[in-house]
């Protein structure tokens, strides 16, 4: 059982910044031949085309032409990855098995209304277990939206909010690691109130992170053995003895910097409830997601007025994708609910053909499609099917 791949497995609610996180750490790679999968609720893979501009980004910096190279990406759209209507998950995983002396780890991002039990739960079957290993389970975390309520279960909310709130649930319950991202300008109360909510919700949790700028150190993300036994932790001497983790008197720490910034909660047996997975998505078909596209050129300031507009009115939780804005230039579209960011495409380049104008990707709960469509094309002036 030596010399297994290690796999790290990370999640998040929609929005939460998993694959800014996740270009940010290939470009932290060191050394590492990593293989990345990366699964979107969505016929178009925004997220592996960001990625792909990232892993071409560094190999443009001046550290080899080879660097891009050194990363595999794989897409995994529709549908939900290693679930069990996932086809191409086991083969996938075997092939990097066979040619495992070019893998060093296995990076495997889910999508935002995923959880990470069912990566976990495949990785311990007997056709992949001898050739991986579950290295950590990272979910990434919005805190403004954690702090704004937004995702608190809400007994007394409609159904879009408890199905919020459940699926943030149970993808806390699962991590070994929380990343709180999105937290520049945030104050330190302000923080050790997300972490105090994360901890009441998942008291399992072994550490929790502060991702400042959409960084994350790769030390702190890569390589943790969290499930190896004997394997030593950064600052921990292999088989030393674990803290147990806090009671339901654990308080945050005033003070970060006596842990190096990091809130380390302790390292003792931490179960992941595969059996909550079955199936948490035969779960709840009214996730839905669709892509509308545009052959017209887009004000952007008026978009992203009407994408704001459309979240009002619908049950949008997501918009992401690409347009042609009216000057011609690629324009990078992200939007969690009302809070819509246009900015500089860097993963245009590695895009698949795309409308003209416009393709953007809407992921909601109960979402109707004609209806943001007739949305989107009344608020732009523009045409959007």
């Amino acid at each position: 059982m030596s010399g297994r791949i290690p796999v790290t497995v990370v999640s998040g609610f929609l929005g939460s910044g998993k694959t800014t996180l996740l270009c940010d750490l290939l470009g932290q790679r060191r050394d590492l031949r990593l293989a990345v999968l990366i699964n979107e609720l969505g016929e178009v893979s925004i997220d592996g085309a960001l990625a792909r501009g990232s892993a071409l980004r560094g190999a443009g910096s001046g550290r080899g032409a080879h660097e891009s190279q050194q990363i595999e990406i794989v897409d995994f759209p529709q549908g939900l990855i290693a679930y069990a209507e996932d086809a191409k998950f086991a083969p996938t995983m075997a092939e990097l098995a066979r040619r495992r002396g070019r893998v060093d780890h296995v990076l495997i991002e889910t999508s935002g209304v995923a959880l990470p039990t069912a990566v976990m739960a495949r990785l311990q079957e007997p056709a992949l277990s001898a050739d991986f290993v579950l290295d950590a389970a990272l979910t990434v975390v919005d805190v403004p939206l954690l702090l704004s309520g937004e995702l608190e279960p809400a007994d007394r909310a409609g159904a879009v909010a408890k199905a919020v709130g459940t699926l943030f649930e149970r993808q806390l319950e699962q991590a070994d690691v929380v990343v709180l991202n999105k937290i520049d300008g945030l104050s330190e109360e302000e923080l050790l109130d997300a972490e105090a909510r994360v901890r009441k919700r998942a008291p399992g949790v072994r550490f929790i992170e502060l991702a400042h700028d959409a960084r994350l150190d790769a030390q702190v993300a890569l390589g943790l053995g969290l499930h190896q036994p004997g394997k030593a932790l950064p600052g921990r001497t292999a088989g030393a003895p674990a803290v147990p983790l806090p009671g339901t008197d654990w308080q945050p720490l005033a003070d970060h910097g006596r842990v190096d910034g990091h809130s380390h909660s302790g390292l003792s047996a931490h179960a992941h409830g595969l059996s909550t997975h079955r199936h948490f998505h035969e779960q709840d078909p009214a996730w839905l997601s669709f892509v509308l596209r545009s052959g017209a050129t887009q004000n952007v300031a008026r978009l992203r007025e009407a994408i704001a507009h459309t979240a009002t009115s619908e049950p949008l939780l997501r918009c992401k994708g690409f347009v042609t804005d009216d000057r011609g230039g690629s324009v990078l579209v992200q939007a969690v609910r009302t809070r819509v960011v246009c900015g500089s495409a860097p993963g245009a380049q590695v895009l698949p053909a795309a409308a003209p104008g416009g393709e953007l990707v809407f992921i909601g709960y109960h979402l109707n499609r004609a209806r943001v469509a007739s949305i989107l094309s009344g608020a732009t002036g523009t045409s959007w099917r």
